[in-house]
């Protein structure tokens, strides 16, 4: 008879993002994720599996998390404060959650589109960001706040590719106040 499970999962699931978050996938070892995780080895496996599925569990769970928290910063005040406040949102204010950056943009510097699977996860998300930004950029050129010269495809993509600019400039050291003014900069380039 199987023993039943003592720990409690989502907290060993959360400890696990931590490690992988902090040292990529590669760099993470099984003990460094049993240690962290409080568990052993069989329990390990027993509850997800091997690394990599463990790693693609951990990846969604912070993806999910963090994609929600985007849409929700986009979200609040007009056009341009909503992206002004998506892109302010990703600056941590303690130095140590700061400097580890985004665990997404970690794995596309890790696996690069050598993954099919994580291509397909990091896309997903991807489009919802895209899809909610080109809203709120056509809303902001509908009210005469946002340049109508933009085309917002292509002004939604500069958002997304300066979100991965300030999560690795956040990973190489950068302060806080450097990246909100890198998000502000970014943002007024939007404006009228």
């Amino acid at each position: 008879m199987a023993r039943p499970r003592e720990f409690d999962r989502q907290a060993a699931l959360e400890r696990a993002l931590r490690v992988f978050w902090a040292k990529g996938f590669a760099a993470s070892s099984t003990d460094d994720l049993r240690e962290a995780m409080g568990i052993g080895r069989q329990s390990l496996y027993g509850a997800f599996g091997d690394k990599r599925t463990l790693y693609l569990e951990a990846l969604d769970a912070y993806q999910r998390r963090t994609t929600s928290g985007h849409l929700r910063r986009l979200s609040d005040g007009g056009p341009i404060e909503g992206i002004e406040n998506l892109l302010l949102g990703l600056v941590a204010e303690d130095d140590q959650e700061r400097a580890l950056g985004c665990m997404g943009v970690g794995s596309v510097g890790e696996f690069g589109v050598t993954d099919a699977e994580l291509n397909a996860r990091r896309q997903t998300v991807s489009d919802v960001l895209h899809k909610n930004i080109v809203l709120r950029i056509r809303e902001g050129q509908q009210e005469g706040k946002i340049d109508t010269s933009l085309d917002p495809g292509e002004a939604a993509a500069f958002v997304l590719m300066t979100m991965t600019g300030l999560q690795l400039a956040a990973r190489g050291g950068a302060s806080s106040a450097a990246l909100k003014a890198m998000a502000r900069f970014a943002a007024d380039r939007l404006k009228c």
